[in-house]
């Protein structure tokens, strides 16, 4: 049972990490920068961590501009308000995903200024073959080492781990949670103690404070990615920009 548990939540959070710092805080909002090489780096470091999940930096930091444009308006990719369920908001937001990946979507210029796109591991990632290749590895893992039948229902999470990160915010943060600022949309942080999502919780304050690091606002608000962006700043990784206000409140 317990490489099981340390597999899924190794794949959780490598995965979330990825995703919060790489495609989120860096493809969609430019909150720091890096050199090309470290670019690349941590694209292949996204695809290793989602595997199976992979989203392209490309697409997603362009449809979370689009969020952020529309929030909880009909032009929003993926919002509550607009969908029967939470199945039906993923899906949707799959639909503007593919469209976003395969230039169908006719965009303004400020939404693609900037992301990045390596087209080798956007290439890559989006392969069937390769989404597969890593589902038959995680499968084969779980047929090794589980101990019992019920570990074997975390296999469709692994299958969708990047989807069920943003879908978890992109749902519950818009449903249930307290708020900090009043802002234009319905915007909440989901939990009061972010352990589970890598700061992405903190849902309204990221709405409010759309370009800061640090996702965290009130004392007890702990965002598990600022530390290692301060550390990753720190050491010439990335940098900074000057906009990031270390201590905001």
């Amino acid at each position: 049972m317990m490489p099981i548990l340390l597999f899924f939540a190794a794949h959780w959070y490598l995965s979330l990490f990825t995703q919060t710092f790489f495609l989120h805080r860096y493809a969609a909002h430019h909150m720091f920068t890096m050199s090309p090489a470290w670019e690349k780096f941590f694209y292949v470091l996204t695809y290793l961590f989602q595997g199976s999940s992979f989203l392209s930096p490309k697409a997603y930091g362009i449809m979370h501009r689009l969020h952020h444009a529309y929030a909880d308006t009909e032009r929003d990719p993926h919002s509550p308000k607009y969908s029967a369920n939470l199945a039906d908001m993923m899906w949707k937001t799959k639909n503007i995903y593919n469209d976003i990946l395969s230039d169908r979507l006719p965009l303004e210029a400020k939404f693609k200024k900037g992301v990045p796109d390596w087209k080798p591991i956007e290439w890559l990632g989006d392969r069937w073959l390769s989404r597969l290749a890593w589902g038959v590895g995680y499968s084969l893992f779980y047929i090794y080492f589980a101990t019992a039948w019920w570990q074997f229902l975390l296999l469709p999470i692994h299958y969708l781990m990047g989807p069920v990160h943003g879908a978890i915010i992109n749902w519950f943060a818009h449903k249930w949670g307290y708020i900090n600022f009043k802002v234009n949309d319905t915007a909440k942080n989901l939990l009061p103690v972010d352990f589970l999502m890598f700061g992405e919780a903190y849902h309204n304050n990221h709405h409010k404070l759309g370009g800061r690091a640090n996702f965290g606002v009130k004392w007890w608000e702990f965002d598990p990615a600022y530390p290692i962006i301060l550390l990753l700043n720190a050491v010439g990784v990335i940098k900074l920009k000057r906009n990031n206000d270390l201590n905001y409140m």
